[in-house]
């Protein structure tokens, strides 16, 4: 029963963890906008989504927790505790990964705000050429009937 719980947990684990690269990938992509940079970012949260989420499963695996239970049913209320673990994780991430988004597109809107700010600051260079061209010009009021 042992081995076969583990087993499940670790394919459910690969498989959460798949889902989660999947989904995760275009929210760096929009964060970090280069190609390499988004799938080296994928790759060590994908390690550390596994590493945590085998490490918790395998401690779980070996508490004797159901021990007034049945084998199956033993076998039930751990894969039930696995898949718990398993949605947290997952959640975890994701919520990390819109984080991550919102903070990029925060520091964004205020980049272009600073910019815009700056440019409505500086002086503008007038051309003289142009200047009285542009300069306004008062017409006569029309005349009345």
């Amino acid at each position: 029963m042992y081995i076969t719980l583990l087993v499940v947990a670790i394919v459910l684990t690969f498989l959460v963890g798949r889902l989660l690269v999947t989904a995760g990938e275009p929210f760096l992509q929009e964060v970090f906008q280069e190609r390499s940079v988004t799938r080296s970012v994928n790759l060590l949260l994908s390690v550390l989504f596994h590493l945590i989420t085998l490490g918790v499963l395998a401690i779980i695996t070996v508490v004797d927790f159901a021990s007034d239970m049945e084998p199956l049913q033993q076998f039930v209320v751990k894969l039930g505790v696995v898949l718990l673990i398993l949605g947290i994780a997952y959640g975890v991430s994701m919520l990390v990964l819109i984080r991550v988004r919102e903070r990029r597109r925060a520091a964004q809107i205020s980049e272009e705000v600073q910019e815009r700010l700056a440019e409505r600051a500086s002086p503008r260079p007038v051309d003289p050429t142009i200047a009285p061209a542009i300069a306004p010009t008062i017409a006569p009021a029309p005349k009345q009937l």
